[in-house]
């Protein structure tokens, strides 16, 4: 198995969880490229030295520059805020690595096109950390969907709210300012990921409404009360390409959600149903059967569905959200060594944000708006 030296870019959240996907992945997919843990790179060299040594990287640095040029390093994670993203796609795509680059890509649409373009002409191996949707119930809704179990889809009804910024006396962070974070708050943030999920399950969206609220206008900053620069909470109206019609909510205000990432999709024929807090479960409703046995079903994942036995054998024990980053790890080590674009590419990240540059529109200019 040949081996490929990764560099990681940030030690946060994501940082520690692609960590432990790369130390899990090979054992669990046994993968034609091996995974090494290389090199770390976080804003101070001291903090880059101390994950380093705790979650096992062989080197630190506190510059993501150093792995630019380092001759040691086959390809590299982006893990930081999104701000950041542009500077550092760039400097990789003309060193030839590879990259992976969590979501949103850019901090706009047309950074993610520049990037995208940048990575398509160097013919690099790219992909953009949308997770969720990899759960083997979330796949097994797109085989369902796609085989046209359920018919034509009619209209999907989704949503991702989270909490995480409900408590008014938490501070602000990077995620409040539109210079660290983007225009989009909670829409940039939590909304990517179940726009991903319908452009994914449903298909290419046409046109959309959006409406967005600044529910907390100010928290605590290190010099007094600042202002909260992007969206807490709100929602949109799609319509899709195939003509069928949407609903998406978002938010980081939903007091008591902690990963409210849900979908329900009704078809012609049936309608399938998805709660993220409840990752183990997809449930379909046949309206095919006699009318007495009409209901949905709960379809507990198991070894039959996707991408579930390789983490275990009982059906109903269970994937967490951890699984979901080892299989993308897997995806993009398939991308490196094949040569092949694998889902979800720049591009696919570039479609997502795409939808929120015309959502940001929309809510500004009080109208419906044409996606791309």
């Amino acid at each position: 198995m040949s081996e490929l030296r990764i560099g990681l870019i940030g030690a946060g959240y994501m940082g520690k969880a692609h960590t432990l996907a790369f130390h899990s992945v090979a054992a669990t997919f046994e993968p034609t490229l091996r995974p090494i843990c290389e090199m770390l790179a976080t804003s101070t060299a001291a903090g880059a030295a101390e994950h380093a040594v705790r979650w096992g990287w062989r080197r630190s640095t506190g510059d993501w520059r150093e792995l630019v040029d380092d001759p040691a390093m086959d390809a590299v994670v982006i893990a930081t805020p999104p701000r950041t993203h542009l500077d550092m796609v760039m400097a990789y795509v003309a060193a030839g690595k590879p990259i992976f680059c969590e979501k949103p890509l850019g901090a706009s649409a047309e950074e993610s096109l520049a990037m995208t373009e940048a990575v398509e002409k160097a013919g690099l191996a790219n992909m953009v950390g949308f997770n969720y949707i990899r759960t083997p119930a979330s796949q097994l809704a797109r085989q369902i969907v796609a085989s046209g179990e359920i018919g034509d889809v009619i209209q999907i009804s989704a949503e991702h709210v989270e909490d995480y910024l409900h408590d008014p006396s938490l501070p602000a962070s990077w995620r409040t300012r539109i210079a660290t974070g983007t225009e989009a708050g909670a829409l940039g943030d939590v909304a990517t990921h179940i726009v991903n999920a319908c452009l994914r399950l449903v298909g290419p969206i046409a046109s959309l409404v959006a409406d967005t609220r600044i529910v907390q206008p100010t928290r605590a900053g290190a010099h007094g009360p600042e202002a909260v620069e992007n969206d807490d909470l709100g929602q949109m109206l799609l319509r899709f390409a195939n003509g069928a019609t949407g609903s998406i909510s978002f938010s980081r205000m939903a007091a008591g959600r902690k990963m409210g990432y849900t979908y329900r999709i009704t078809g012609t024929r049936g309608a399938i149903a998805f709660d993220q807090e409840d990752q183990n479960a997809l449930w379909l409703y046949d309206a095919s059967r006699d009318p007495a046995r009409r209901g949905f079903q709960k379809l507990l994942m198991g070894p039959a569905h996707p991408d579930y036995l390789a983490f275990n054998q009982g059906v109903g024990h269970g994937t967490g959200y951890n699984e979901q980053i080892v299989i993308e790890a897997r995806d993009f080590l398939r991308a490196v060594a094949t040569g092949d674009a694998v889902w979800p590419t720049f591009r696919d990240g570039y479609e997502v944000d795409k939808v929120i540059a015309a959502a940001l529109v929309s809510n500004r200019e009080r109208r419906w708006v044409d996606v791309g």
